[in-house]
């Protein structure tokens, strides 16, 4: 049997598996995310790749990272946290480095084809993967294919304009749909609904131990799981936000299954279903017209990684 190779890139990993055709992982390797970035970044890669072929037949390796990859997938136009590898031809600088096929794209697009492929999205031709943490990424699969955009970067649905003239965002634009539905925003709910009942906000932060300036997302969920005030009233505004957004995007793609996933995602129903009320209650026609369905997602951190391993393969 052959296989692929699937390796993703984050600021501070490296992770590659060897991927069987059925999205099984059979085999990994890690190693640090060099801090120059660069070629030694690159360098990285490869090792890896060399190392998960050394046992396996190998057929590809696919690639994914955050940020932008140019149309043909060669380039890495720009990063967000990685040093030195803007304007990278990586496929290039692979190519010479390792002597199979090789696959480049964008981290939130891979888990996508991820999870249409093995995961929540098995079945559904139109479907489409928030991943929900730090930030919001996305990934569309339309008809059966993955969307990229005219010039490769399309789907970057963290970004979407959700409130005129709202927070600053780092990409620049103010009122992004991340800045008001992602896990950051939910600890900024969070602060928002202790200094609204500062009574009940003590309770909370005497029950995790933690201050206002350093409670965390895990926090949040255990308090919403044992029906905390605050922590309800986090994950409430945290889904009218994210409801509207869902709704936005039914609106424009018309997707049979919606998939969340993310570090988020950890609360499950306390998300979701307050999630779908408010997506339904904002969805254009709303009762005259199917809905999506809103599920949480199955691949968990392994989605890009599987995702572009069966890329690699195409």
């Amino acid at each position: 049997m052959t296989y692929s190779i699937g390796i993703d890139v984050g600021g501070t990993k490296v992770l590659g598996g060897v991927v069987d055709v059925d999205g099984t992982i059979i085999a990994t390797c890690r190693k640090d995310t060099p801090d120059e970035g660069g070629g030694a970044l690159t360098q990285t890669i490869a090792d890896v790749a060399r190392e998960l072929m050394q046992d396996h037949n190998v057929e590809c390796v696919g690639v994914s990272a955050a940020g932008f990859i140019s149309a043909d997938r060669k380039t890495i136009l720009a990063t967000p946290n990685i040093k030195n590898w803007n304007g990278v031809n990586l496929h290039a600088q692979l190519s010479r480095k390792i002597s199979k096929p090789i696959a480049i794209e964008n981290d939130a697009n891979a888990a996508a084809w991820g999870e249409s492929q093995f995961g929540a999205g098995r079945g559904f031709q139109d479907m489409v993967l928030l991943t929900i943490g730090t930030g919001v990424g996305g990934g569309m699969i339309l008809s059966h294919s993955l969307f990229r955009g005219s010039f490769g970067i399309g789907a970057e649905l963290g970004h979407f304009r959700l409130i005129p003239d709202g927070i600053l965002c780092g990409c620049g634009v103010r009122g992004c749909f991340e800045q008001y539905a992602s896990g950051t925003a939910l600890l900024r709910h969070a602060r928002e609904a202790i200094e609204n009942d500062p009574k009940a906000g003590e309770a909370f932060l005497s029950r995790t131990n933690e201050t206002i300036e350093d409670f965390s997302g895990k926090s949040l969920t255990l308090g919403a799981r044992d029906g905390d005030p605050i922590a309800l009233a986090a994950f409430v505004t945290l889904s009218a936000y994210l409801g509207a957004g869902l709704a936005s995007l039914c609106a424009i793609l018309d997707p049979a299954r919606i998939v969340i996933g993310g570090g988020v995602i950890d609360a499950g129903e306390i998300l979701l279903a307050p999630t779908r009320t408010a997506m339904l209650e904002l969805i254009p026609f709303s009762g005259q017209r199917p809905a999506p369905e809103v599920v949480s997602a199955q691949l968990g951190n392994n989605a890009g990684l599987v995702g572009v391993a069966d890329l690699a393969r195409r």
